[in-house]
C-alpha cells in the first residue's frame, strides 16, 4: 500500500502522479465489479452518451489528519433526463449515528445482527 497523499487532486492528471490515488481508483473499479453494479455495452449511435469523472477527496480524522484517500467515480448527471437515462436512484449510505443507534438497540433487546451484501 502506498503512503497516503496529503494533496487532493483536481483531475485524473494530478491523481495519475500519486500512487496512492491509483489503488484509490483501483479500489473504487473493484467495487463496482464485485457490486455488479456496471456492464461494459456496444455503443448506441441513437443515444446520448453520459459521461463520467474522478472525485478525489482526503478522508479525514477527528483531529483533522488525512487517514485516507477516496475515489469516486461519478456520472456527469446534467446530462442525463429522467425517463430516458434512468427511472430511479437509490444511494445506500448510513449516517454512522444510525448505525450506533441500530447497534445499541439490537443490544439492548438482544437482538442478533448479520451483515447483509
Amino acid at each position: 500500500m502506498a503512503m497516503i497523499s496529503q494533496v487532493e487532486p483536481k483531475n485524473i492528471n494530478e491523481a495519475l502522479k500519486y500512487e496512492s490515488w491509483m489503488d484509490a481508483m483501483t479500489e473504487e473499479l473493484s467495487q463496482f465489479e464485485k457490486s455488479k453494479v456496471w456492464k461494459l455495452v456496444p455503443f448506441p449511435q441513437d443515444k446520448t452518451i453520459i459521461g463520467t469523472r474522478w472525485v478525489f477527496r482526503n478522508k479525514l480524522d477527528e483531529n483533522g489528519k488525512v487517514i485516507r484517500n477516496k475515489a469516486r467515480l461519478v456520472a456527469q448527471g446534467y446530462n442525463q433526463q429522467e425517463g430516458i437515462d434512468y427511472d430511479e436512484t437509490y444511494a445506500p449510505v448510513a449516517r454512522l449515528e444510525a448505525i450506533r443507534i441500530l447497534l445499541a438497540y439490537a443490544a439492548h433487546k438482544n437482538i442478533k445482527l448479520f451483515k447483509w451484501m
